[in-house]
């Protein structure tokens, strides 16, 4: 008998180690990692366009609140100007048309000129208007 064509034997638990290193006999599993690094992309996709829509929404909402407090400081001053008063609503409406805003309503109340405005904006796309209101006059004595 000759020794050296036998194969050599596998120790004892070899197999069932080499299973649990290897995976299944038929490597039913590979290819498995790349399905979990495609759907971790995915997901982090779709959190940086939620974040950039987020981002959008937020400079508008800011570019509207500049453009109300401009508009109402503008129509305060015209109203209560001595040496050029105008009506406060056409200045208000002027200066926020300047900010890129449309004038919603303005309304004087005594000596408070309060305005809406709206700013058209695009998130994500999608053609949407932000808001602000914005109220200036003398500070009511306490």
């Amino acid at each position: 008998m000759n020794r050296a064509a036998r194969p050599p034997q596998a120790p004892p638990g070899a197999e069932e180690e080499r299973a649990c290193r290897d995976g299944p006999p038929g490597g039913s599993e590979r290819g498995s990692g790349t399905v979990m690094v495609l759907g971790i992309i995915a997901v982090a996709l779709c959190l940086a366009l939620g974040a950039t829509g987020l981002i959008q929404a937020q400079a508008a909402a800011g570019r509207a609140r500049a453009a109300a407090d401009l508009a109402a400081l503008a129509g305060a001053t015209a109203l209560t100007s001595v040496l050029a008063p105008a009506d406060p609503c056409a200045t208000a409406q002027r200066v926020a048309r300047a900010n890129g805003a449309e004038l919603g309503s303005c309304t004087v109340d005594g000596e408070d000129v309060t305005v809406t405005v709206a700013v058209p904006t695009r998130v994500l796309g999608i053609t949407r208007r932000a808001g602000a209101a914005a109220r200036a006059g003398p500070v009511n004595p306490l």
